[in-house]
């Protein structure tokens, strides 16, 4: 048997999908739970996520929270644009001190990034805004989430057998 540890590129098999899917649903799952669903043993599925843990096909274990319950019912889509073309591309790095930020995407299109944050009031979303604007000097066009109908869905589905 060999050292060498896969890359993330490798191809996923059925049972590694499943156990995927399971736990892109619920990242609790139990192993019992896991085993059941993918029919494998508990030991093979635990020795299964290791792989996939080390792989870096799962980074990470997270909850999932309510952004009402936590105090930021507010979400808004932010693209910024530099104001000079010609200074350095380092947007990301001057604004991730703002937890307010939950995402930054690069993007194509006139804008050169998609944030999307969250914050409790619009007077909040104000200031935040022009926290963004002073640290990265950008231009922006904001776009506030009236309604989210689903988010964070799975990103694996089981295979379907006939």
């Amino acid at each position: 048997m060999s050292d060498v540890i896969p890359t993330p590129e490798a191809k996923l098999d059925a049972a590694d999908t499943g156990i995927l899917a399971e736990l892109s649903r619920d990242a609790r799952a139990t192993l019992t739970h896991l085993a059941e669903h993918v029919g494998l043993s508990v030991s093979s599925v635990q020795a299964r996520l290791r792989r996939l843990e080390a792989r870096g096909v799962i980074t990470g274990y997270r909850p999932v929270l309510d952004a009402e319950a936590v105090g930021r019912p507010l979400s808004a889509f932010v693209e910024i644009t530099p104001l000079d073309p010609a200074q350095p591309d380092n947007a990301p790095e001057l604004l991730e001190h703002l937890s307010e930020i939950e995402a930054c995407h690069s993007i194509a299109g006139d804008a050169a990034y998609m944030l999307f944050v969250r914050v409790a009031t619009p007077r909040e979303l104000e200031r935040l805004i022009r926290d963004i604007r002073a640290a990265a000097n950008v231009r922006t066009r904001t776009t506030i989430v009236l309604q989210t109908f689903y988010e964070q869905r799975p990103m694996v589905e089981a295979s379907r057998t006939a």
